[in-house]
């Protein structure tokens, strides 16, 4: 199994919650010498089987933001993308993330992932199904374009060392 890495950008804030989309659909980036586009209902399945999906700040397994399966991270399809809703954490990690959000200073969202269906037109690849294992508030720069984090009230509304998964390092 080949976990693959993908990032998206967009910060803004207010509360304790980040909200936005981990995954946008439709639209097209370049991924080392391809191109990618991710189909909508790429993640209905995945979602559907109510795994425990983890929230992290930079792919690290020891900085744990929220996860589905305690309800602090909530995960659905939208019309635009994969949607998320990270009820941030009263920690040190938390409080730093919340503090870049205000400023802008995230790079974006990244998703680690095993496409589960996928399909080929020249260098093009469409991701129609996917096994969602993680999403990550990233500090670097992000490949699609149009995801976003921001930052909400709820009162109103390591694996990157693991040597079982294959990291992919992207441009913007």
């Amino acid at each position: 199994m080949n976990v693959e890495r993908r990032f998206a950008t967009g910060a803004t804030v207010e509360g304790r919650q980040l909200v936005g989309l981990a995954a946008p659909f439709g639209s097209q980036t370049r991924i080392a010498d391809f191109r990618e586009v991710i189909a909508p209902g790429a993640f209905t399945r995945t979602l559907s089987e109510n795994r425990d999906i983890l929230a992290l700040v930079d792919h690290d397994a020891g900085k744990v933001l929220g996860r589905t399966r305690s309800g602090t991270l909530e995960l659905r399809e939208a019309e635009g993308g994969l949607a998320y809703r990270i009820t941030l954490p009263d920690t040190t990690t938390g409080n730093d993330l919340r503090a870049l959000a205000e400023r802008g200073d995230l790079g974006g969202v990244s998703m680690g992932f095993v496409a589960t269906r996928d399909s080929w037109d020249g260098e093009l690849r469409t991701l129609h199904e996917v096994e969602l294992h993680e999403i990550s508030i990233v500090q670097a720069h992000a490949a699609y374009p149009t995801t976003t984090v921001s930052l909400r009230s709820r009162g109103n509304g390591g694996l990157r060392n693991d040597p079982r998964f294959r990291w992919l390092e992207l441009q913007p």
